[in-house]
């Protein structure tokens, strides 16, 4: 008997599709789904003795009271699918619903990587699934000592701490997840050795403690690209932050970037969208730093950029607004290059917030294209602030009705202010100045400005000093024009 191309197409693809790999059935070894049975014995023994390849969590909602761990070196090659985020797991016990472990002591280098890795342990997935926390210390999933575990459509919510990664690990992947509502930290960094993490994609909000957040550990090639980080934020927690870098205990984190994401909160004690914080030490080397911060929506926070003790980062294309205390400090950082930011403050309707840039005991900091508005303390200080810094450069930025001062200088050296237009334009006028010097400011240069005249004058300095060199008047504000009088 013959049988046509078609029929021929239809019975090879059948069976390949019955004798190609099958996913493994919780349900199988004894989980009911059913959310008041306890399924972590029935869910570690499928985990441990199944030997097709992919765990499926048909529709359903697990609970369990304990983690379940996946030991890669035991199971092998390993992946859970929660059918399209039918699956839930309900952790109903402290710790991590889920931890993989792997063995993977080497670097991202594949001539480091023992045969056993490859073999069983590499690339470890979970996908489609929901998490949710019915204990106070409850955590989502815990990765440790793994390479390229990737973890992507997941929805983890209501857990102390979404995702956990800890020891050493390399080449992670995060992707297209909902880490929402979370006690903790979204996503935490917990003293690690990492290379090359990607987080991507995803929403990464309503977490008290930190959207993300990096604690201790060494870090190399991290990358956060195209996520929407919202309202991790705490109004009764000190120093929470949307993004958090912080290795006063010591470590490392360099050579990363910050790119395409709306990162914004509502205003908390010591907050900040983002914030490095650098050892306890003399910035010789590149403890924290090497970082490119661009094309980000920054905005609603105490502070909305903090770094301290952080050298060679680069801060562009950003828009940056409402910073009720400010809106970029710099503190005790080496070679920041801030340049071509947006910081209107069109939004604050509400108004009260200070705004502004402040570098404190820094070395080698370049300001450069930056728009202003309404920005700088009402009695105090100035738009952009430097304050006890050497070699510093602002240049070709537009600071317009400053709250006090446009540019104030402060007990620094080496200070080049050049091709800026400082005014403020209508009425209502606040403004003092719009360059001021005060105290011993040796090496400054101030040149080529346009600068509006405030209440003290145009351009203050300490008396016997001759730092201005060639600047210019701002043209006056035309007078308003009164609206017409509506026809009879």
């Amino acid at each position: 008997m013959t049988r046509s191309p078609l029929t021929l197409l239809f019975l090879c693809t059948s069976f390949v599709f019955a004798t190609g790999p099958t996913r493994a059935d919780v349900r199988a070894f004894g989980a009911t789904g059913d959310g008041k049975t306890d399924d972590t014995a029935a869910i570690q023994r499928a985990i441990d003795e199944s030997q097709d390849g992919i765990l499926r969590l048909p529709r359903g909602d697990y609970r369990i009271t304990r983690t379940l761990e996946v030991n890669l070196a035991a199971v092998g090659r390993f992946a859970m699918d929660g059918s399209g985020g039918t699956a839930r797991i309900l952790m109903a016990g402290p710790g991590p619903a889920l931890r993989i472990i792997g063995t993977h002591g080497g670097t991202a280098n594949p001539v480091g990587f023992q045969p056993e890795i490859w073999e069983k342990e590499r690339m470890p997935q979970i996908t489609g699934l929901e998490i949710v926390g019915e204990h106070p210390e409850a955590d989502g999933i815990e990765v440790t000592g793994t390479m390229q575990p990737t973890l992507q459509c997941l929805l983890l919510r209501e857990l102390r701490h979404g995702v956990v990664v800890s020891g050493r690990n390399r080449n992670v992947l995060i992707d297209a997840c909902h880490i929402y509502n979370n006690s903790g930290i979204g996503i935490y960094f917990q003293e690690v050795n990492l290379h090359q993490t990607i987080i991507q994609g995803s929403h990464i909000s309503y977490n008290k403690r930190a959207g993300i957040a990096v604690i201790g550990g060494e870090i190399r090639n991290f990358h956060v690209t195209g996520c929407d980080i919202e309202y991790n934020y705490d109004k009764e927690s000190e120093g929470c932050a949307e993004i958090l870098f912080d290795h006063r205990e010591g470590g490392s984190i360099a050579e990363g970037s910050i790119v395409s994401n709306t990162i914004q909160a509502r205003p908390s004690p010591g907050g900040a969208n983002i914030r490095f914080l650098g050892p306890e030490r003399p910035v010789t080397r590149t403890h924290s730093g090497l970082w490119s911060i661009t094309g980000n929506l920054i905005g609603n926070q105490e502070t909305n950029i903090h770094l301290v003790r952080s050298r060679g980062i680069a801060i562009s294309g950003n828009h940056i607004y409402t910073g009720v205390n400010r809106s970029l400090v710099l503190e005790e950082c080496h070679h920041i290059v801030v340049g071509a930011n947006s910081l209107d403050q069109s939004h604050n309707h509400r108004g009260g917030f200070t705004n502004g840039i402040t570098v404190r005991d820094c070395d080698g900091v370049v300001l450069q294209g930056l728009l202003l508005d309404r920005a700088g303390e009402a009695e105090a200080g100035g738009a952009i602030e430097i304050l006890n810094s050497r070699e510093t450069t602002i240049s070709g930025c537009q600071i317009f009705e400053p709250n006090h001062r446009g540019l104030y200088l402060s007990e620094s050296r080496n200070t080049r202010v050049s091709d800026n237009l400082i005014l403020h334009r209508g009425e209502g006028a606040t403004m003092v100045a719009a360059i001021e010097v005060a105290g011993n400011c040796p090496g400054t240069v101030i040149s080529g400005n346009l600068v509006g005249t405030g209440s003290a004058g145009d351009i203050v300095t300490p008396p016997d000093t001759n730092y201005t060199r060639e600047n210019h008047p701002a043209a006056p504000a035309p007078m308003a024009t009164p609206a017409p009088e509506p026809e009879p």
